[in-house]
């Protein structure tokens, strides 16, 4: 497949099987396409010529890599319409909003960012008796498991570093969303040289063969913290670098001197971006008492003016969850505040008829800090907003959980925030504003969310080898 005129219809027939797992569309039920997962020997098979292709991919210059990153993105630019619409009906989220041309729009910048992005050696010590540098070499064959709520970016942010520095990359992308991976890598083959970058479609035995494989140098996993306990556990024999972005259950602190009306567009799309479905999505706010009110009644206004619906249909900004699986986690962890006797002040109640797994938006009011839809990720439309009267109540709150990818802090006077951000364990803390992302600004979690850095040079650091030659 070439990367000019590329249309929908001919991106989906190049990665479809006939005799493959259906793959649904989260909004209808109907079949988006076929895809043949692969046995791990086909695995296997992959990662054996990604090895063999590694030697020559690290002999080219710097500057060949750096072009061909570059026209792959404009790959990825010219063939944003069809890679939209099929992210839209595979994942589920809508064509516009922070949503599908975004997400394929950010695989263009990060591609770009990554390609302008250097990391050269350094001399550490140059005196009379010593001289040493730090050089940084590639690792060999990256191992990348993304997920299913921003499978094509973050497919990107695994393989672009991985690619920049010299090393090839095998991808398994998610078992729910492997239409998108595999058109994005696809395009991004039109321009790469044969067997750089490859895309292997399996179940859970593919991922865990690719996290123990012995040829693979590294692993680069985005998901659940189960699932990367169990890739830890999977590399050890090997001792392989891996980077982790696990769970979140970020916190938001909304301090007494905010204006409410001002901060509650943020607040919303800091909680509702992908309907949810963010690892880096506020999942749990606390506010103080005296805008407390306040903060609810602008919010509850947002979500009412907001729509959700079929990706497709333009006007759409949310969409369903992508898997009923998901869709039972948000309804039984609201079903849980309502037991309990929190406020629902909007959503709730799904229609259960309907086709697809929309979840109307939720927001919960009154409701306790060790509630389970407070103290769960709920990776969902469902937004718990706990009162609070001290800060270092709201402080101790948030810091209570084994997770800390992300955190927030909402003040008119930004020195203020910055000492809260200071005492926040997250890996992230944002000031007015919750879970933007930036190609040059590193970003990584703590505690159980994960380790290790992604993003500008730090991520390009983490898919290197460095190396001290000293004399």
């Amino acid at each position: 497949m070439t990367s000019t005129a590329v249309s929908y219809d001919n991106l989906l027939a190049t990665i479809t099987d006939p005799d493959g797992r259906a793959i649904p569309d989260p909004a209808t039920g109907e079949v988006v396409g076929r895809v043949r997962f692969q046995p791990v020997e086909e695995l296997d098979a992959a990662i054996a010529r990604a090895r063999t292709a590694q030697i020559a991919w690290a002999a080219r210059s710097d500057e060949d890599r750096v072009d061909l990153l570059l026209r792959a993105a404009d790959a990825v630019e010219a063939a944003t319409e069809p890679l939209a619409e099929l992210l839209s009906r595979e994942q589920g989220k809508p064509l516009n909003g922070p949503n599908a041309r975004f997400e394929v729009g950010a695989c263009v910048s990060w591609l770009r960012a990554t390609a302008a992005t250097t990391l050269p050696g350094e001399t550490v010590v140059d005196d009379e008796t010593t001289h040493a540098e730090l050089r940084y070499r590639p690792l060999g064959v990256v191992g990348a498991i993304g997920p299913w709520n921003w499978p094509m970016m973050i497919t990107i942010w695994q393989i672009a570093p991985a690619l920049r520095m010299g090393n090839t990359t095998v991808v398994k992308p998610s078992e729910y969303t492997p239409l998108s991976v595999l058109a994005l890598v696809e395009v991004l083959n039109s321009v790469l040289p044969q067997d750089v970058l490859q895309a292997v479609a399996g179940a859970g035995d593919v991922g865990a063969r690719l996290a123990g494989h012995p040829d693979i140098d590294k692993v680069m996993f985005t998901g659940s913290t189960r699932t990367g306990q169990a890739v830890i556990r999977s590399s050890a024999d090997t001792v392989k670098r891996l980077t982790l972005e696990l769970g979140g259950n970020d916190a938001g602190i909304v301090l007494p001197d905010v204006d409410p009306q001002a901060i509650a567009d943020d607040l919303f799309w800091g909680a509702f971006i992908n309907t949810g479905q963010t690892c880096a999505a506020m999942k749990r706010l606390y506010v103080h008492t005296d805008v407390y009110d306040a903060v609810c009644a602008a919010l509850v206004e947002i979500a009412a003016n907001t729509p959700m619906g079929r990706g497709l249909h333009e006007a759409n900004v949310l969409g369903p969850l992508q898997n009923r699986q998901q869709f039972d986690i948000v309804s039984r962890l609201v079903e849980a505040a309502r037991a309990s006797g929190a406020t629902l002040l909007t959503g709730g109640d799904p229609d259960r008829t309907a086709p697809g797994n929309f979840y109307p938006l939720t927001l919960v009011a009154d409701i306790d800090n060790d509630n389970p839809l407070v103290a769960e990720e709920q990776f969902g439309p469902a937004l718990p907003i706990v009162r609070y009267h001290d800060v270092e109540d709201a402080i101790t709150m948030a810091n209570a959980l084994d997770v800390g990818l992300g955190a927030s802090v909402w003040s008119a006077d930004k020195a203020t925030a910055r000492t809260i951000a200071a005492r926040l364990e997250a890996g992230t803390v944002w000031i007015n504003s919750h879970g933007g992302v930036h190609p040059m600004i590193p970003f990584g979690g703590v505690k159980q969310s994960g380790y290790g850095l992604e993003f500008g040079v730090e991520g390009l650091k983490s898919v290197s080898a460095p190396q001290v030659v000293n004399g």
